[in-house]
């Protein structure tokens, strides 16, 4: 006897409701059905799923874990695939975290003018002195 679908849910810590998408979209096939109408799931069916939630903890969207999953379907070794996924996905982290420190920079500039300026001294009624140096 399988799962049924709370029970795959559950047990995969994921919604119902997500795994209906997921069959939706073809990241996880449609299940055999009891005799009554229920899905009965398999224990592939949760490794599947976990696979799939372990994959969107690294950041993969579902479009790329689909591109991994359909090359596990095939037989074909998806280790390059997901290292070129994830080596793009590091690239654009740090191209983020470039972006994040520049803004910081910017940032800190913008704190430490605010403390050397005079309130009494700003005075224009549409632009705060501290973000704006235009007179």
């Amino acid at each position: 006897m399988g799962m049924k679908i709370g029970e795959l849910a559950d047990g995969a810590s994921v919604s119902t409701k997500t795994i209906r998408y997921y069959e939706s979209i073809g990241l996880l096939a449609e299940p055999t059905r009891t005799p009554s109408g229920y899905r009965d799931y398999d224990e592939r069916a949760a490794e599947r799923l976990r696979f799939i939630r372990d994959a969107q903890a690294t950041g993969l969207a579902l479009a790329e874990i689909q591109s991994v999953l359909e090359l596990k379907d095939s037989g074909t070794n998806s280790c390059s695939h997901t290292r070129s996924l994830l080596d793009r996905h590091l690239t654009e982290l740090d191209e983020q975290i470039a972006r994040l420190t520049e803004a910081r920079k910017e940032l800190v500039q913008l704190a430490d003018r605010a403390g050397a300026l005079d309130p009494s001294a700003c005075t224009d009624p549409d632009r705060c002195q501290v973000i704006s140096t235009e007179a």
